[in-house]
């Protein structure tokens, strides 16, 4: 496809666009008397506008079943997360069985190290990306203490090359043949944060298990951004929000993914509740943990119910649509925008140096050189929501579910004033 920098044709892709009617779905906030152009789904999805239903069903049944809700609910309580299930499992790549929602992010990956970061007097390594998401880096750091590692000999970085942005499959599966049987754990985000860039988690998992080790991914940036296939890579486990491409709302759940190869084991290493027994015998109340044959097994307990209804009315919507129709338009939005921010490049007295590489999902992280936090500002006040990062990067994450191509033209221009303006 042959692009050109016009409105009419921004909106010629528009009107051809099958995913475009899901757009009047969302709620956008509004800046100078119009909706936003907004870039920051890789931070707080906007909210699906049918949402305040599924929030008001659960409101409508405790005000008028109060207790008895857990069970009598026209969506029950005691079961509500396993509606989830089916949707996340497409998202994902996985099997039913092998995912659960409980919890938060950076909780869950602890909960999860409890049963994959098995340390031994020999095999304690861990590998991770160089200047990994904060929380991330933190989680790994604690886990190693609390083993009684000294976090700078138990974590191994893996680095980008000097003058590069992005790092290289064969560098991370060289680091990870180098640990060899040091190696306990490979734990990376499978979209980065900072970049945008997709590493090659088919690859990278089997070479860490071919080490020896566990595999897990934190899939913050990566569900329901990118293509995922939990199951036939053969991770062991992984963990991701729903707030940022998922559209769940501020701070909401988490979901987990635990290969079946490790389910329904009385005997594996994990933090236990009462929300993990199998939901024959939970109210028996016994005081021995009977597991579900599950990733429902991690779970420690019950659910909170408001969480998670705009979660199942977010999944509904990625049921519908599909992830292949997702990235298919994904793919698209974030190539032209590519264009317009190089026609842009053209027009200005500035350099915009694109440091995602061509394994991205939605997110450009753009370096604006010899531009300050002052065009920032100017984006922020004409209604251009996005994202900055020291020392002078701006992401750009035109999520396919609600940007058009328009927002995309539109953008180009006010970036356009906004340098000349200066």
């Amino acid at each position: 496809m042959t692009f050109q920098n016009t409105l009419e044709f921004a909106q010629q892709l528009d009107a051809a666009d099958q995913l475009s009617k899901y757009r009047q779905g969302f709620h956008f906030p509004q800046v100078n008397g119009r909706d936003v152009i907004y870039f920051t789904g890789n931070s707080l999805g906007l909210q699906p506008k049918r949402t305040q239903a599924y929030v008001d069903e659960v409101m409508k049944d405790w005000r008028e079943l109060a207790v008895e809700g857990h069970f009598y609910a026209e969506k029950p309580w005691w079961d509500y997360h396993e509606r989830l299930a089916k949707g996340l499992a497409k998202v994902v790549g996985a099997r039913p069985k092998e995912v659960s929602v409980m919890n938060t992010l950076t909780v869950n990956l602890h909960l999860l190290m409890a049963s994959f970061y098995r340390p031994t007097a020999k095999r304690f390594k861990i590998i991770c990306e160089e200047k990994a998401f904060p929380s991330d880096q933190y989680m790994l750091q604690s886990q190693a203490r609390f083993h009684g590692w000294d976090p700078k000999e138990a974590i191994i970085e893996v680095k980008k090359r000097d003058g590069e942005h992005a790092w290289r499959t064969e560098d991370i599966v060289a680091k990870i043949n180098e640990v060899g049987d040091e190696l306990a754990l490979v734990l990376m985000g499978g979209v980065n944060y900072y970049n945008g860039q997709v590493l090659d988690m088919q690859a990278i998992t089997a070479a860490g298990k071919a080490a020896g080790a566990f595999v897990g991914w934190d899939l913050a940036h990566a569900v329901g951004n990118v293509k995922l296939q939990l199951h036939d890579w053969g991770a062991d486990f992984a963990a991701w929000c729903s707030y940022k491409y998922m559209n769940s709302g501020p701070g909401n759940a988490s979901g987990i993914f635990v290969h079946e190869r490790h389910l329904d084991k009385e005997d594996i290493p994990r933090f236990e509740g009462w929300w993990g027994n199998k939901k024959e015998t939970r109210f028996l109340m016994k005081p021995e943990f009977d597991p579900i044959a599950s990733a429902d097994a991690w779970q420690l307990s019950n659910p909170p119910i408001l969480s998670l209804a705009p979660y199942l009315a977010s999944l509904e919507l990625f049921d519908e649509v599909g992830m292949d129709a997702l990235i298919e338009k994904q793919r698209i939005i974030v190539a032209y925008l590519e264009f317009i921010l190089h026609e842009i490049d053209k027009q200005v007295d500035s350099t915009f140096e694109i440091i995602t590489p061509a394994e991205r999902g939605c997110q450009l992280s753009v370096f604006l050189h010899g531009e300050g936090r002052a065009l920032f500002d100017y984006l922020m006040k004409q209604g251009v929501i996005t994202d900055w990062r020291e020392p002078n990067v701006i992401r750009l994450a035109p999520a396919p579910f609600y940007c058009s191509y328009e927002d995309m033209y539109r953008f180009g221009q006010i970036l356009k004033q906004g340098i000349l303006n200066k």
